[in-house]
């Protein structure tokens, strides 16, 4: 599109700027729950520039990049826990209705896999994190999944324009593919920790319940005195 395009321009033009940060986190945290706003050009943009010319520093543009990943996802979850996945007609739509559906499902069966993999997606992460939120996925799990997989975005992003140059500034499906296999290996690696440990706690929690409605052992004095009352009530 035209518009976005003159704000690519734009934002590469500011590439020798302080005002590059704060452009380019913007960017980056609207494109977290507005897919149209297309920030992984920019942002492999300037992980090129910053090896060619010298600027961007790529210290500053790799954590101003993720704090505005983990932001933009944080605010498509609290905007899913919001309005939920029924308020408007398109969310009511059979592919949105299986979409969601199928978000769900994976939230409760592998969501670290999930999560780290959608941060790749342009639409599928708004759709992933608007589900977390409206199917309320707990916060506290949330949260580092979203700090772990906008580290990750940021640091490939960059990293993908300082190995590839300016050649995936307009061909970005290449390294958006290996991305989505990278997160996949994550997050299931991931995801085995969290069951593993989940399990665990569980077994634990089992033991204990276990434990506690199992009968006190009797001592023997108390037993030799039941069993002489029983006799001598026979």
């Amino acid at each position: 599109m035209p518009a976005f395009d003159a704000l690519n321009d734009l934002v590469l033009a500011l590439a020798g700027s302080a005002w590059v940060y704060p452009v380019v986190f913007a960017f980056v945290v609207i494109d977290g729950f507005f897919p149209p706003l297309p920030s992984e050009t920019v942002v492999v943009a300037l992980g090129a520039l910053a090896v060619s010319a010298g600027t961007p520093n790529l210290g500053w543009l790799v954590a101003v990049v993720a704090m505005g990943a983990v932001l933009g996802d944080s605010i498509a979850y609290l905007i899913g826990r919001r309005i939920g996945l029924t308020r408007f007609r398109w969310q009511r739509r059979p592919g949105a209705v299986r979409i969601a559906d199928k978000a769900r499902a994976a939230l409760l069966s592998r969501p670290a896999s999930l999560l780290l993999t959608a941060r790749y997606i342009p639409v599928g992460r708004v759709a992933v994190n608007m589900t977390a939120g409206a199917t309320g996925f707990p916060l506290r799990r949330f949260a580092p999944l979203a700090a772990l997989g906008g580290l990750g975005w940021a640091g490939y992003s960059v990293l993908v324009g300082m190995l590839a140059g300016a050649w995936l500034r307009n061909n970005p499906l290449l390294g958006a593919l290996l991305a989505v296999a990278a997160a996949l290996l994550l997050g299931v690696f991931i995801d085995a920790i969290v069951l593993r440990a989940v399990r665990r706690r569980a077994d634990r929690r089992a033991g204990i319940v276990t434990r506690k409605a199992a009968p006190a052992p009797t001592s023997p004095r108390k037993r030799l005195h039941r069993e002489v009352g029983e006799v001598e009530a026979g």
